[in-house]
C-alpha cells in the first residue's frame, strides 16, 4: 500500500530518533508518528522517507519483538 505524504509536510512533522537506533552513530533512523508513520536514514535526509500506515507500523514492531524473543 502507498502512502503518499509529501516532503513540506514531513518537514513540518515532528521527527525522533528512533529507540531502536544505537547511540554510536552509523545506522540512525528518525521516525514522524501521526496518522502515516515516517521513517528516514538520519544521515541522508534529503533523499526522502518511507511511510507506512499506523497499523502496518505497528504490525511491523510487533513482528520484530517477536522474533527477538
Amino acid at each position: 500500500m502507498r502512502h503518499e505524504v509529501t516532503s513540506e509536510k514531513a518537514e513540518r512533522m515532528p521527527w525522533h530518533k528512533s529507540s531502536y537506533s544505537g547511540g554510536g552513530g552509523g545506522n540512525c533512523v528518525e521516525v514522524a508518528e501521526g496518522r502515516n508513520v515516517l521513517v528516514r536514514d538520519t544521515q541522508h535526509r534529503g533523499l526522502g522517507h518511507l511511510a507506512f500506515a499506523s497499523a502496518e507500523w505497528t504490525g511491523l514492531l510487533n513482528t520484530l519483538k517477536a522474533r527477538q524473543a
